[in-house]
């Protein structure tokens, strides 16, 4: 259960194991996690999918050697057939040495392939549609149809040494039977991992559980992956529950990137693993802070106030309860030591500050106070907060809407000036 707290002593002398109860461990659950689980990370794919966010190859090739340096075993980096520069990028980080598989994404179609081939990437995460939603409305195919394309285009990167994840694009509205079907054709024709999507965020963990249970009796024998969306906050706990089901590579995205809502959190993902199921997934946690601010800088999405591990007050402390729980001992109100993912805790002094927070930032600072004139300093603080005008905070709020809506991707203006030298009439509703 260390792996759960080791947190700060504060003179109790006491084994953190007599603090802290971890039923995870204690009911077994943890134990139900495969051994090697190998983390999928999707942030320069996916990731980059977010709405408004484009990479320049010079970018990727830096946070490709960051997730390589904190032990990220394999990860997605792109779709080559969407740009020369795209293809360029994937390139750049094929040929860049990392230890990690790198790997480049495609739709069973042959030019898709082929860009993938000629980016010297380690693998194709091959992907088509699995439910009919997608089949028909999206693909405008037949079940046949998708399964031949599926079955040729997996024949066709094995024959060119490149290794294939199959991949079913929302999986979990899909007839099991066909995906059943499809994923042991693929298996035949080569691929050496399936591919389970929650496309659009549906799933709960119970679903996860079930569905893998009745996926795993019917299917040959192949390396199982689970890749989760966030629309309903759900991706990481149906994460766990997909490795808790024996699935061993679930897929990750930084600060939890992705399309919509993102996908499940890379920092969330491992560090569940890490302090709740006591599992020793090889990452660097040390470095996850310093990956999160170098993706949140490139990407130009800000990580949330409130985002869980990363957020700015995931690891800050006002009310006086808990700043004097913590401040005696951090295992009171912090799940894990902030400085084991390169943080720092920090109190907030407002309305809800207590004595104790106040006597240390002076004490610290080597400044003697009286118990009385902490007191007094301590209304000053309360009085001072609630009086505050909440103007600044309001504009901040306005501006930053502004700039997100602004900062995604072409305006409309934008969009219909680009129309102008493809030759296009403005319309008059979008006049300057």
């Amino acid at each position: 259960m260390a792996g759960l707290y080791t947190g700060e002593q504060r003179g109790s002398g006491i084994s953190e194991e007599r603090l802290v109860h971890n039923y995870l461990v204690e009911a077994g659950l943890a134990a139900r996690i495969p051994k090697g689980i190998r983390i999928w990370e999707e942030t320069l794919r996916d990731g980059e999918q977010t709405p408004g966010v484009a990479y320049t190859p010079e970018e990727k090739v830096r946070i490709a050697r960051v997730l390589d340096e904190v032990h990220v075993p394999m990860m997605d980096v792109g779709i080559p057939v969407v740009s020369s520069e795209e293809a360029r990028g994937v390139r750049m980080i094929a040929n860049a040495g990392l230890d990690a598989t790198i790997m480049a994404a495609a739709r069973t179609v042959r030019k898709d392939v082929e860009a993938c081939i000629a980016c010297d990437v380690d693998e194709i995460a091959l992907f088509t549609a699995g439910s009919d939603l997608h089949i028909k409305h999206k693909l405008a195919m037949t079940r046949e149809q998708v399964k031949e394309a599926a079955v040729r285009e997996t024949e066709y990167a094995v024959a060119h040494g490149v290794d294939v994840s199959f991949v079913t694009e929302d999986t979990f509205r899909a007839d099991l039977d066909f995906v059943v079907d499809l994923y042991d054709a693929c298996t035949a024709a080569g691929a050496h991992r399936a591919v389970v999507c929650d496309t659009v965020g549906v799933m709960t963990p119970p679903g996860i559980t079930w569905f893998f249970e009745q996926l795993k009796r019917r299917l040959k024998p192949t390396e199982l992956s689970f890749h989760g969306h966030n629309d309903f906050g759900l991706a990481v706990a149906n994460s766990l529950a997909a490795v808790e089901a024996g699935v061993a590579v679930p897929h990750t995205c930084v600060n939890g990137l992705g399309e919509r809502s993102g996908n499940a959190s890379f920092e969330e993902l491992v560090l569940s693993l890490e302090a709740l199921y006591g599992y020793d997934t090889g990452i660097d946690i040390s470095r996850i802070y310093e990956l999160s601010q170098l993706v949140e800088t490139l990407s130009g999405i800000p990580v949330g106030m409130h985002q869980p591990l990363v957020g700015h007050n995931a690891f800050a402390h006002e009310s006086g309860i808990h700043a004097h729980g913590v401040i005696k001992h951090t295992a009171t109100y912090e799940p894990m030591q902030p400085e084991k993912l390169g943080r720092q805790r920090t109190f907030v002094f407002g309305k809800h500050t207590g004595s104790l927070a106040v006597a240390e930032k002076v004490r610290g600072r080597g400044v003697e106070a009286t118990p009385e004139q902490v007191a007094a300093l301590v209304k000053l603080i309360k009085d001072f907060a609630e009086a505050r005008s909440k103007g600044d905070q309001q504009a901040f709020v306005v501006s930053f809407r502004d700039r997100a809506e602004r900062r995604r991707g072409v305006t409309d203006d934008e969009f219909w000036t680009l129309a102008e030298k493809a030759g296009l009439r403005r319309p008059k509703t979008a006049a300057k």
